[in-house]
């Protein structure tokens, strides 16, 4: 990393990379083949704690049962926690029905376009903003969801700040000066796809990976993986 950014040589490269990765093994995804935001937020707001398999279940049912934000407003809330049962972490459920009723009635129904209006919405943090924003409407906001952070941790960091607030910091900063012009949608769900399919949290896929050469942390996971073999 330089000093006040990264080098422009490696951020090239891994965009590149990530976007040629993504071409052949990104996830075919039922929520990647529309750009209705209501139907994003959905979908971003089931993924908060919950893995892609366990959502896939729940996603078409949910919009069967409510295909428009309108829809959702107007129902009552039991209703909508019946029709979340059994995915878990049931203040999602109630926050969703809140941010439907909010767009609805405040906003006409249109989704807000701003970083600031987005992250206003209940249950709809910064990350999740930011998928929304990117995904529905094409705008350049960065996400850093889990599998985001450890996948930038491991190729940029060598050593993590010993404050939380200040490797978070910087993490945001990469996500955001990362994002090639004009291709955040891509560029954003490519990051997901890699850290949730080669750089995971256990027994990372090194030897499919395509950026070993830039690593970070690849000599320690190396070390570490011979360590647990000897």
């Amino acid at each position: 990393m330089k000093q006040g950014g990264i080098d422009p040589g490696l951020k090239r490269l891994f965009q590149q990379r990530l976007l040629r990765w993504y071409r052949y093994h990104g996830r075919d995804l039922p929520w990647r083949k529309t750009q209705d935001p209501y139907h994003i937020l959905v979908s971003e707001v089931m993924l908060q704690q919950t893995q892609v398999d366990r959502v896939l279940g729940f996603y078409d049912r949910f919009l069967k049962r409510y295909p428009s934000v309108e829809e959702l407003a107007s129902a009552r809330r039991s209703q909508v926690r019946e029709a979340w049962d059994g995915l878990g972490y049931y203040a999602r459920a109630r926050n969703l029905h809140r941010t439907a009723r909010r767009v609805t009635h405040r906003h006409g129904g249109q989704f807000p376009r701003t970083y600031e209006e987005a992250q206003a919405l209940p249950g709809v943090g910064r990350s999740t903003a930011g998928a929304l924003l990117s995904f529905a409407f094409g705008t350049e906001t960065p996400i850093l969801d889990t599998n985001v952070k450890r996948l930038l941790s491991r190729i940029f960091i060598q050593r993590l700040s010993p404050r939380p607030a200040q490797t978070e910091r910087r993490l945001w900063r990469l996500s955001a000066d990362l994002i090639p012009k004009g291709k955040a949608w891509t560029f954003n769900q490519a990051l997901m796809d890699f850290g949730a399919l080669v750089c995971t949290a256990k027994n990372p896929r090194c030897s499919t990976c395509c950026f070993t050469d830039i690593c970070r942390a690849y000599p320690r996971l190396m070390r570490e993986r011979d360590r647990r073999r000897g």
